[in-house]
């Protein structure tokens, strides 16, 4: 089931604690086939409880503070891309490239939204940027066949598949085989002391640093949670790789940035390892184990550190090393098909399994530093679009299947979870955090900033 005591359960909380969690359902938010709005609620709702329960244990408190779960407000931060205003300005989410096209037996879905995936894209393909020329090019091959020869090239391309294709490949049955929440120790590290955290409002992760080494969205949700609960927040990028401006304002609230290459600038990382808390790395397995960014070495220069880890496709099976964006697991794992058909595809009505991810990231931290106040140890946690995928599949109500209960409101729009305030973006409309629990932060302390202009080193 997509159900809050699933996420909890897979996160290792106290089953006890989640009678402290109130939901208002709402009709008509992330209205989808399958359980989009349950799996949101979920996500959600797991990584507030995880916030007040660390909250609870450094302010002393004698009971979990309690936590609110509104569906109105899940449903607008899961698509706070297409609410977000820069000085007016309506963002692109999806570039010309990244789309369904049909091939000569289905369909393949393509991301190009960065410059060089769109070359690479493109390169495969021997084509120049026309879409109509790419359609035509795409419709005289197989899908499996153009999915391969873009992951020859480095690109981003797969082929559509049934629930019953996905269920029979390699991948999806090495995913299944993994729990939703991937968490251990690393080592024995001594138990970790953080100084009381008191005060309005309260912050559970006031103190901590957190390492932002991720990108797009469900790596940046979760270090955006992160700061608004308090974190000192670095995103670090590497200075060829520009993050997109406007995917950069919706996911920089709470956060710094800074450019670092890692290799010609080695002792400025080190350095601002040596007191982080918490690593978020968003990329390719194994792509950042040549800079000493597996979790083993990275806890073996700073015992007692978090380190939480993102992927398209998990950590293992045949896909383990390839990229993935959450459009494309959608395309390859049946919920293209599930959402639409066959004949015609569809999506879920939100980047759900990147924000999904993104919270149960967070809350994984949340909850491995709440461990190591009583346990110690390093820890890891590791999650998955497609293992997150799985779950929905799997636990969502059948196509048409009525709610057990009728909701108690109905979502007129996101207009009550939005905001405005101004920035050196100009001024933002954006969409304000679902994480709420009582006596915690109704909103961020700072709003983005511009993309790698802070210096690299924490603020306090």
């Amino acid at each position: 089931m997509t159900d809050i005591g699933t996420a909890w359960s897979a996160l290792g909380g106290d089953p006890r604690l989640l009678t402290r969690v109130s939901t208002l359902e709402r009709r008509g938010a992330l209205e989808a086939r399958l359980g989009v709005r349950e799996l949101a609620r979920a996500c959600v709702g797991a990584c507030a409880l995880a916030a007040a329960e660390l909250g609870a244990r450094r302010a002393g408190l004698a009971q979990v503070p309690g936590v609110r779960v509104d569906d109105g407000a899940v449903a607008t931060a899961f698509t706070s891309e297409r609410h977000l205003l820069v000085g007016g300005r309506v963002p692109v989410t999806f570039a010309p490239l990244s789309r369904f096209w049909r091939t000569a037996d289905g369909w393949v879905r393509t991301h190009a939204n960065y410059p060089h995936h769109r070359a690479r894209l493109l390169a495969a393909l021997h084509l120049s940027e026309d879409p109509d020329r790419v359609a035509a090019a795409l419709a005289e091959r197989s899908a499996l066949e153009v999915e391969e020869a873009v992951y020859a090239a480095d690109g981003l391309a797969v082929a559509v598949r049934t629930p019953q294709e996905w269920a029979a490949h390699e991948q999806a049955v090495a995913v299944a085989g993994r729990p939703l929440v991937e968490r251990g120790r690393l080592d024995s590290a001594r138990a970790r002391v953080l100084p009381p955290a008191g005060g309005d409002p309260l912050l559970p992760a006031a103190g901590l640093r957190v390492l932002d080494l991720t990108r797009v969205l469900a790596g940046p949700v979760a270090t955006r949670t992160l700061a608004l609960l308090g974190a000192d927040v670095l995103r670090v990028d590497a200075p060829q790789l520009p993050e997109l401006a406007d995917q950069h304002a919706d996911t920089g609230f709470g956060k710094r940035s800074a450019r670092l290459d890692l290799a010609a600038d080695r002792a400025v990382f080190e350095e601002l390892l040596a007191t982080a808390d918490v690593v978020v790395t968003g990329y390719r397995p194994g792509a950042l184990d040549r800079f000493g960014l597996s979790p083993e070495a990275l806890a073996e220069r700073r015992p007692g550190l978090v380190v939480a880890q993102l992927s398209a496709w998990g950590t293992y099976g045949p896909w383990a090393g390839r990229r993935g964006f959450d459009s494309l697991v959608q395309a390859a794992t049946g919920i293209a098909v599930l959402e639409g058909t066959a004949e015609q595809p569809g999506a879920l009505p939100a980047q759900a399994l990147d924000h999904g991810t993104g919270y149960l990231l967070a809350a994984g931290v949340l909850r491995a530093l709440t461990e190591q106040l009583s346990e110690g140890g390093s820890r890891f946690v590791r999650l998955a679009l497609a293992r997150t995928a799985a779950w929905l599949t799997a636990g969502g109500p059948p196509a048409g299947e009525p709610p057990a209960a009728p909701a108690e409101a109905a979502y007129d729009g996101p207009d009550t979870w939005l905001a405005e305030r101004d920035s050196d973006l100009g001024r933002l409309r954006y969409a304000l955090p679902p994480v709420v629990f009582a006596g915690g932060p109704a909103d961020w302390a700072r709003p983005p900033g511009r993309w790698g202009g802070d210096e690299p080193r924490w603020e306090s």
